[in-house]
């Protein structure tokens, strides 16, 4: 009898055990537990920790309260200014309601991603290409409302969506390359202009002084002479202005006394320097030699230049303004001959001689029968 009794209480304890052990459940921190007992959903929704359900009556279901992470696959679609784009997004969202989430949706995730996809393409629809680039919070905001209102009856709150990347044509992008190229030239070209504004504006002051001082003028030549000789791999061309031949002038007349030169006398037998009259009366000229030697100088040719016949006169060969005086044949003259020396064209064939004296013209006698 006590044998019985002690194998009676040994199968109960075992029996408890294993019905403990097949109630016993856990449910972790970042999770809630929602119990169907024999298909209806209880009230209570099982908080983490340890908990019991019936075996073979209560079917318990640990839905995931973390937010999760759902990236969306890259969708093609046609902007409102027709260019033709692929964008890729990402939707944070997170269980509120584990009941619903369990009751009202098959799966939640799979209808959250199929909502964001759709969402999307209908956001790309609705934008232009300038607000997919430079306004993407704008649009980020207006997916993330599109996809919530259907996701709070699953008991789904979307945190944040956030548009990764916008894929463009190679021909579009080629075509906003051009156009910030040139945006940013304009921008350029008007920098320059404004800075050739401004350096004209003080140019003009600068030379409003340096037109009060001539000798800034050659200052400033000289200092741009001076920084490009710097550079020492050009040959430099420097121009001599004439102003500053004026101003070294005026500089070597200030340090010297100005001597008045000796007025020339007056010739004999002529008007006197006063009694003259410009371009009437003549002027004597200078000696055949001072003439001579200027002129030599101002060729660069030495003065025995001048004596070519070796006679020690200085032959002028009109230098001078004085005709070449023709040296007489040697020898017996030979009228039978008149081209031995020239004919009548070196002599003139007017009869007229070097003096200018006129000559009367003599025939030969024609021969008598």
């Amino acid at each position: 009898m006590v044998q019985e009794l002690v194998v009676a209480v040994t199968a109960a304890c075992s029996a408890s055990v294993i019905y403990v052990a097949a109630a016993a459940r856990v449910v972790k921190q970042y999770e809630r537990g929602v119990v169907f007992r024999l298909g209806r959903l209880t009230a209570e929704v099982r908080s983490p920790g340890f908990t019991m359900v019936v075996p073979f009556v209560d079917r318990l279901h640990k839905v995931n309260m973390q937010i999760v992470t759902l990236p969306i696959p890259a969708q093609e679609g046609i902007t409102r200014d027709n260019v033709t784009v692929r964008v890729d997004a990402v939707v944070y969202f997170r269980v509120v309601d584990a009941a619903n989430a369990i009751i009202q949706v098959e799966d939640y995730r799979f209808a959250v991603s199929q909502m964001a996809q759709t969402s999307l393409r209908s956001i790309i629809g609705k934008s232009d290409l300038d607000d997919l680039l430079s306004n993407r919070e704008k649009l980020n905001q207006g997916l993330e409302l599109m996809i919530d209102s259907p996701a709070i009856g699953w008991g789904v709150q979307i945190d944040r969506v956030e548009i990764k990347d916008v894929s463009l044509p190679e021909s579009m992008k080629r075509s906003m390359a051009r156009q910030a190229e040139a945006d940013r030239e304009r921008r350029a070209r008007v920098i320059n202009a404004d800075a050739e504004l401004q350096a004209s504006k003080k140019l003009a002051e600068a030379a409003g002084v340096m037109s009060e001082q001539p000798a800034a003028l050659q200052l400033r030549l000289l200092q741009t002479v001076v920084a490009v000789a710097a550079e020492k791999n050009s040959t430099l061309v420097l121009p001599f202005p004439v102003e500053l031949l004026r101003f070294l002038e005026r500089a070597q007349s200030g340090q010297q006394p100005a001597t008045t030169p000796a007025r020339p006398e007056p010739r004999p037998g002529g008007p006197s320097p006063a009694e003259r009259q410009p371009g009437v009366d003549p002027v004597e000229p200078p000696p055949v030699q001072e003439r001579l030697g200027r002129a030599l100088g101002a060729l660069g040719l030495p003065e025995s230049f001048a004596d070519t016949d070796g006679l020690g006169t200085p032959d002028t060969f009109g230098i001078l303004g004085e005709p070449r005086v023709p040296m007489e044949p040697e020898g017996p003259e030979d009228p039978g001959n008149p081209e031995r020396f020239g004919g009548a064209g070196e002599f003139g064939k007017d009869g007229g001689d070097r003096s200018g004296n006129a000559q009367e013209s003599t025939e030969p006698e024609a021969p008598t029968g």
